[in-house]
């Protein structure tokens, strides 16, 4: 089998997960532009409306790391380059790429990594 056919379920799973988090991060946008009218008066609620923010926050920033992650899986899938680890130069094992399509390492390498 072609190692590029190898990877077209890989592909699919990414695009449809992109397409997902770009709908989520269109939404926790819109939330935290909060156009659907200012805080309250009520400084207990502000302190709500505050933290809930803040966790939107969190999650947008977490979605927009993982779009830049599947982006780059992507754009690595098209230089021909993707499943190759960026610090052996080897070939990452299917089953990994399976398990996490974002991989850019072997796990020996991402060992030798958090060893440093």
């Amino acid at each position: 089998m072609d190692i590029q056919a190898e990877y077209v379920p890989i592909r699919l799973q990414l695009e449809q997960r992109l397409h997902e988090l770009q709908g989520q991060v269109a939404h926790l946008e819109h939330h935290l532009r909060r156009v659907d009218g200012p805080h309250s008066a009520d400084f207990e609620e502000q302190a709500t409306d505050q933290e809930g923010d803040e966790v939107m926050q969190a999650l947008d920033d977490s979605g927009r790391r993982e779009l830049q992650d599947i982006e780059s899986a992507l754009a690595r899938m098209d230089a021909g380059i993707y499943g190759i680890c960026e610090r052996t130069g080897k070939r990452i094992p299917l089953r990994r790429l399976q398990l996490v399509p974002t991989a850019r390492e072997t796990v020996p390498a991402r060992h030798d990594e958090d060893e440093d």
